[in-house]
């Protein structure tokens, strides 16, 4: 078989269909491995770990701009493929996206130089904004423009954070995580607020309800953009208390989509609590955040963890869970092994929150259990990821 022959051949298997399964699984298998060798390393026991500019380093960037991002790009190729109607990203073109996701997480391991670093780290954001951006053009489908401009967004924190590290200041680094880390809730925000009422009521074969006003999703955009602007402008480097209405304005419209949404019978279906229960961590991580501002003793890491590992990571793995079943032609309901992998997750979050106050045992404890919980998911939908629709 010739070369070509066997590229061509390569990316006619599934896994290169769509853009969710190289990357859900990528991203889900790299945060299992991020997470228990990150917890690990914690209590010394691979101490001899030295990526580029340490552990610290590698680890705040990498499960925003390694793990999150890997799984935002599976979402938005499929989801954009659904917007237009048009086929979506898939086969060489996938592939050669997925490579250059993937030469990012081993540029940290690999004594190249500092240029170079940044370059392979800052090539996949705009490269997937523009192909994005491209789909939604050619369909005419404005009202997803904002998408690429937080993909936009989330490039140029990355760019911030990479030059705080090659200029050894650490106060840059945290503006442009943080700044990525609540863009990546507007994402949520966003997402959350389209899909989550729309599988709550597939899920309990509910009548639709009736629509309301826009205005409330307007502002929680336009809200959300503002803070995670002011977190990359400095406004997590101290508490400010101007910035506690933004904050507590968010959270309240937050919970006010919670109470709209709740129905009885979420509780009896593990794709519906799990991803009901990780926007309610955001709404948490929200209010926290307004309090911290209005100087209430309140640690903002455990705030950031909040986000984080209840409301990001509980996001992440409930709607990888319920797209790959409903995109591969499966039947929308999780195992009990992935229903133990959601509660995992959100154990991980309660430990990272409550008990590293108390004892730093909490640290590892919560790396282990988030890295269980994906590891879940790798088992149980890896085949499902990789073979055909149904």
């Amino acid at each position: 078989m010739s070369l070509p022959e066997a590229w061509h051949r390569w990316t006619g298997q599934p896994l290169w269909s769509l853009g969710f399964r190289p990357f859900f699984l990528a991203g889900a298998g790299f945060a299992c491995l991020a997470l228990l060798g990150w917890g690990l390393w914690l209590h010394g026991a691979l101490a001899g770990l030295q990526p580029v500019a340490g552990m610290l380093a590698w680890h705040r960037h990498e499960m925003l701009f390694g793990f999150a991002v890997a799984i935002v790009a599976g979402f938005l190729l499929t989801a954009v493929a659904n917007w237009t109607g048009r086929p979506g990203l898939s086969r060489t073109p996938l592939l050669l996206l997925w490579l250059l996701w993937l030469a990012g997480r081993l540029a940290w391991w690999l004594p190249l130089p500092g240029a170079l670093f940044v370059v392979v780290q800052l090539a996949f954001m705009p490269l997937l904004a523009a192909v994005i951006g491209r789909e939604l053009w050619c369909a005419g489908k404005r009202e997803n423009y904002p998408m690429v401009l937080v993909l936009g967004l989330l490039a140029l924190f990355q760019g911030l954070t990479l030059w705080g590290l090659l200029e050894h200041q650490d106060s840059w680094q945290r503006r442009g995580e943080l700044g990525a880390l609540w863009l990546v809730a507007t994402l949520m925000t966003v997402i959350g607020g389209r899909v989550i009422p729309f599988f709550i009521q597939r899920g309990l074969q509910l009548p639709p309800q009736a629509p309301t006003s826009p205005w409330p999703t307007r502002v929680l955009l336009v809200g959300s953009l503002l803070a995670a602007l002011s977190m990359a402008l400095g406004g997590g480097d101290a508490p400010r208390g101007w910035l506690a209405p933004l904050f507590a304005l968010l959270a309240g419209l937050q919970g006010w989509r919670l109470w709209r949404w709740h129905r009885p019978g979420v509780w009896r279906v593990p794709l519906l609590w799990s991803l009901y229960l990780a926007y309610g961590w955001l709404a948490l991580a929200t209010l926290g955040m307004a309090l911290w501002h209005l100087g209430w003793s309140i640690p903002q890491s455990l705030v950031t963890h909040a986000l984080a590992v209840g409301g990001l990571g509980g996001l992440v793995l409930g709607m990888v869970a319920r797209v790959s079943l409903g995109h591969s032609g499966r039947p929308l309901q999780a195992s009990r092994a992935m229903a133990g992998g959601f509660a995992l997750l959100f154990l991980a979050a309660l430990c990272r929150v409550l008990l590293v106050p108390f004892s730093s045992l909490g640290l590892g404890l919560s790396a282990l259990l988030a890295g269980l919980a994906f590891a879940v998911f790798v088992a149980g939908y890896g085949r499902i990821l990789l073979t055909p629709r149904l």
